[in-house]
C-alpha cells in the first residue's frame, strides 16, 4: 500500500479519558424509507433526500474537528430488498458521484469506497474509481462510503487474503496478530472510528465496522436520516467530548 494508516488513539490502550471531539465519525444512515412513507412518498424519495443530507454533514465536518467521516450507504444484506429499490439505489449512487464530483474536489474532500465491488455494475465501479482518483490529493475531509459492505464479509475477505500470503510464504503465521489482520481490512488506511452514530431509533450495529468499532462510542438517536441536520450532528459530537474513554483501563 502506498498509504500509511494514521495513528489511532482507540488502539492505544492508554486508559486516558477523552479530552476532545471525535476525529473519525461513522454513521449508519437509517430511516430514509420510513421518512418517505410517512409523507406518502415511495421509499426512493427518502433515499434521494438522504443523499442531499450527506452533503450537509460532510460540509459540517471541518468546523467540528471531524477529519474522517464514514457512511454506510448499502450493505451486503440490502440486496434482499425489492428489485425496484435496489435498482433505484444503484442509479442514485451513480448520479450522486457524477453530480458531486466537481464539488467534492473543490471542497477538499477525499473519497474512498469500502466493500466488495464484485457484485456492482461496471459503470458504477468506473465512477467509484474515478472519484477516488480525482480526490486522492485532498485532505480537508476524508469521506469513506461503504457500498456492498458487511463487517463479517470484510473480515472474511481479509482472512482469505492473509491465508493466501501465508500459503505463498510471504507471511510467517507466528507473527500474525490483530495489527496484521488490520492491514488486510478495507479500512487499513483509516483510523478506527471514535464515534458511531445510528439514526432512526434502531439500537443495533447491523454488521457495520465490526472489527474497527471495538472501542468506539455509540449514539443511537431517534432522528431519521433525512432529518439529521448539521445541528443534530454537532450535538452528537459535543456529547462525545464529555464521555470518559478508558479503553479497558482505570483512572489512576
Amino acid at each position: 500500500m502506498s498509504e500509511t494508516s494514521p495513528s489511532n488513539s482507540s488502539q492505544s490502550g492508554s486508559g486516558e479519558a477523552n479530552t476532545g471531539g471525535p476525529t473519525h465519525v461513522a454513521v449508519i444512515m437509517d430511516g430514509n424509507g420510513r421518512w418517505a412513507q410517512s409523507r406518502g412518498k415511495p421509499r426512493l424519495f427518502g433515499h434521494h433526500a438522504g443523499a442531499k443530507r450527506v452533503k450537509e454533514i460532510v460540509r459540517a465536518c471541518p468546523d467540528l474537528g471531524v477529519e474522517y467521516l464514514t457512511i454506510f450507504a448499502f450493505s451486503t444484506e440490502n440486496w434482499k430488498r425489492t428489485q425496484t429499490e435496489v435498482s433505484g439505489l444503484m442509479s442514485l449512487f451513480r448520479r450522486y458521484i457524477q453530480g458531486e464530483m466537481k464539488g467534492l474536489v473543490a471542497e477538499g474532500v477525499r473519497v474512498r469506497f469500502i466493500g466488495d465491488r464484485v457484485r456492482l455494475d461496471k459503470k458504477l465501479i468506473r465512477l467509484m474509481d474515478e472519484l477516488e482518483e480525482v480526490t486522492k490529493e485532498n485532505s480537508r475531509v476524508h469521506l469513506t462510503i461503504a457500498i456492498n459492505y458487511g463487517g463479517r464479509d470484510e473480515v472474511s475477505r481479509a482472512v482469505k487474503d492473509l491465508a493466501h500470503d501465508v500459503a505463498q510464504g510471504n507471511l510467517d503465521p507466528d507473527t500474525v496478530d490483530e495489527t496484521t489482520l488490520t492491514r488486510y481490512l478495507d479500512t487499513r488506511v483509516l483510523p478506527d472510528p471514535d464515534l458511531v452514530i445510528r439514526t432512526s431509533g434502531e439500537a443495533r450495529i447491523s454488521n457495520f465496522l465490526l472489527w474497527q468499532s471495538a472501542y468506539s462510542e455509540y449514539e443511537f438517536i431517534d432522528t431519521l436520516w433525512p432529518d439529521f441536520t448539521a445541528e443534530v450532528f454537532a450535538e452528537c459530537v459535543s456529547r462525545y467530548a464529555g464521555r470518559d474513554r478508558r479503553f479497558g483501563g482505570v483512572k489512576s
